[in-house]
């Protein structure tokens, strides 16, 4: 686990459907992720092989006055999530890298990708398919384009 200021970035073993839910609302990838299909968000969850997640402490917010007025689920609320699939050896796809609105802006997306980074060691590389708005990000955290991608569309 990493920690950085007032966020905790962990590996999750069981990250919650309701807590998965509202992170990809709450991020805008609601509009492109089942969020109403309950049994699909849980096969996303269960069918990926690493999952880390961004939480507040909240005590230590608390202490340091800010506003996140909106996110204070418990002592820990989720803010931000990145799904992988994975062989730990190779390559790691990053299915799912989502923030809360109220939490952009405070390096949550790099620190998820740079635990990420940690969680799979130096020997395996990192791809993605990034949403139109949002390859700004990843070219600014040091991901390099990649021109020669292939995609077949699902049917659902």
């Amino acid at each position: 686990m990493v920690e950085n200021s007032h966020v905790l970035y962990a590996r999750e073993l069981a990250l919650g459907i309701p807590e998965f839910r509202r992170v990809l609302v709450e991020s805008g990838l609601g509009e492109v992720r089942p969020v109403d299909d309950e049994a699909r968000l849980k096969a996303m969850l269960e069918g990926a092989s690493l999952i880390v997640t961004a939480r507040l402490d909240m005590a230590r917010l608390d202490m340091a006055g800010l506003d996140m007025a909106g996110l204070d689920m418990g002592g820990r609320p989720l803010i931000g999530v990145a799904r992988c699939l994975t062989d730990f050896s190779w390559v790691c796809y990053i299915s799912d890298l989502a923030v809360s609105a109220k939490a952009q802006g405070m390096g949550i997306g790099k620190g998820l990708m740079d635990e990420v980074a940690r969680q799979l060691g130096p020997s395996v590389a990192i791809s993605l398919i990034s949403m139109p708005d949002a390859v700004g990000f990843y070219e600014r955290i040091g991901m390099k384009r990649v021109p020669d991608a292939f995609w077949i569309s699902r049917q659902r």
